[in-house]
């Protein structure tokens, strides 16, 4: 018996492939780049509609879904989360929208990806901080290890200047402003 056609998508798009067939998941999964696992996880948190079903039960997925799910991987891969991917498919999907919205999306997208490089170029000024003053030989001492197990193996005053860690914190000077508390 031939799979049963899925009802198009509120948006009006026909879900069929080109040459009338549709597709399983797995097919589904290696034509956009999305895992069946994560194609399974946007239906069920209601990013993507729900899959149409064959008369066996197996999920059908046409060229629209494909598409979606392409749109999805590359929203992802620019690091937009959910909510946010939730977001850009609906002004992807509404044709009257404001290109302005897509635009603040993008760019409040911006500020986090470069407040998080910020925060990762510190973390790296702070190992490599570190790593230098570790000796590297036979001596258990280590201030990779002290800095971590938050005890002071240098004296303050050759402490590394601020850095900033994912809080906002300085790791180092927290170090010594918890060792100043009484």
């Amino acid at each position: 018996m031939a799979p049963r056609t899925r009802t198009p998508y509120i948006c009006g798009i026909s879900c069929r492939l080109m040459n009338g067939e549709l597709m399983n998941i797995g097919n589904a999964a290696r034509a956009s780049g999305v895992s069946a696992k994560m194609i399974r996880y946007y239906e069920t948190i209601g990013l993507i509609p729900p899959a149409g079903r064959s008369e066996a039960g197996y999920r059908n997925y046409g060229e629209s879904d494909v598409h979606t799910l392409r749109f999805i991987r590359r929203a992802r891969d620019l690091g937009f989360t959910v909510e946010q991917m939730a977001e850009l498919l609906a002004l992807w999907r509404d044709r009257s929208r404001a290109s302005s919205e897509v635009k603040k999306i993008a760019l409040d997208h911006v500020a986090i990806l470069e407040r998080k490089a910020e925060e990762l170029k510190a973390m790296s000024r702070t190992l490599k901080h570190l790593a230098a003053h570790c000796h590297g030989d036979e001596r258990p001492d280590c201030p990779i290890l002290d800095d971590l197990g938050g005890t002071e193996s240098e004296p303050e005053e050759t402490q590394a200047p601020a850095r900033f860690g994912r809080a906002g914190i300085d790791p180092l000077n927290r170090r010594q402003q918890a060792s100043r508390r009484p």
